[in-house]
């Protein structure tokens, strides 16, 4: 038990000196204190919160990992996919749609203890990056680096929730997917492992038998899924589901992955490399997951007040300058006024 904590304690402190190897805001008007002086208590506000949460539902780390990448992966890191209401981009029956209370609740609970604190000061971009980093690493994740001083959009995009990347679709798909958003193929294949975690709907999973799949998990899907309702899931890692390892890469080289999108990424020949990898060096997998992930949260971000705002409330949209409070209420969200 001492020597698996202490092999724990050093593969963190690996990849946190990676990460400080690679510190220095790469996106100007970002930076790790960016709140050292406007909101000096925010990142105890956060740890206090993601901790009582995580300490009663451990499913929130893979619920708040999975929040970010819809919100990144759209139209960049700006809590548009917090908003709620008519023209969203939590939209029913989409990829929205199913994202866990638990999560967007603990999200508010921490921007509203941060605004009492410090008014109109820390966006809800912000605090999705911090939740969800904190989080991670409770689940036994690596700890990645995070510059902060992100803005909220002022509106959703629901045009583009349909660019998150499909559980149907194989690795040639999403490696152009992940191209359109200047994220490398070896960042999907890192990224990908945040399937180690968490749970999938049947609805999205791929009825397949063999050879792509192991003949017993397809077995066990058949009668999980057969008659699927609202709230039947299946766990994404069969091997070890509610840790953060590499094993997800374990389970691809042996036909355990859920998504024909995980599965594919162990059969591509310009994914099968990194991933067989990973499924043999859980150190080499948290490295490259943590530098991915601080890659992941610097897409797309906003820091003109010209173009973003922080939100009073991250579920309600706000009014960009100038522009009259109807014409935000025309296009079927509420203005935070």
């Amino acid at each position: 038990m001492a020597a698996r904590a202490a092999a724990a304690v050093a593969v963190v402190a690996l990849v946190c000196a990676v990460q400080s190897s690679l510190s220095g805001a790469a996106v100007p008007g970002l930076s790790p204190g960016f709140y050292k002086t406007t909101c000096p208590r925010l990142e105890q506000i956060v740890n206090a919160q993601v901790t009582a949460t995580f300490n009663n539902d451990q499913g929130v780390a893979p619920a708040l990992l999975r929040i970010l990448f819809h919100d990144c992966f759209t139209q960049g890191c700006d809590a548009s996919v917090l908003i709620k209401g008519r023209g969203s981009e939590q939209i029913p029956g989409g990829p929205n749609g199913t994202l866990r209370r638990v999560a967007l609740d603990l999200i508010d609970r921490i921007h509203r203890e941060a605004q009492a604190a410090c008014p109109r000061v820390v966006s809800c971009a912000d605090v999705t990056v911090l939740a969800t980093r904190d989080a991670l690493f409770k689940a036994g994740g690596p700890r990645f680096n995070v510059d902060l001083g992100r803005l909220d959009s002022f509106a959703p995009a629901p045009d583009k929730v349909n660019d998150l990347p499909s559980p149907f679709d194989g690795a040639d798909r999403h490696i152009q997917a992940f191209k359109a958003r200047k994220l490398s193929t070896d960042d999907l294949v890192s990224l990908s492992g945040a399937h180690t975690f968490g749970v999938a709907h049947c609805g999205v999973i791929a009825p397949r038998g063999t050879p792509s799949m192991d003949p017993q998990l397809a077995e066990k899907l058949q009668k999980t899924c057969t008659k699927p309702t609202a709230t039947t899931t299946q766990d994404l890692d069969v091997l070890t589901p509610h840790v953060f390892d590499n094993k997800y890469y374990l389970g691809l080289t042996q036909k355990k992955g859920m998504f024909l999108s995980d599965q594919s990424l162990i059969d591509h020949p310009l994914t099968k490399n990194l991933a067989l990898t990973f499924s043999k060096n859980q150190t080499a997998f948290f490295i490259e997951f943590a530098k991915s992930m601080t890659k992941m949260t610097e897409m797309g971000v906003i820091t003109s007040k010209l173009q973003g705002e922080v939100r009073a409330d991250c579920a309600v949209a706000g009014k960009p300058p100038r522009i009259e409070a109807a014409t935000a209420a025309d296009q079927g969200f509420t203005a935070d006024m």
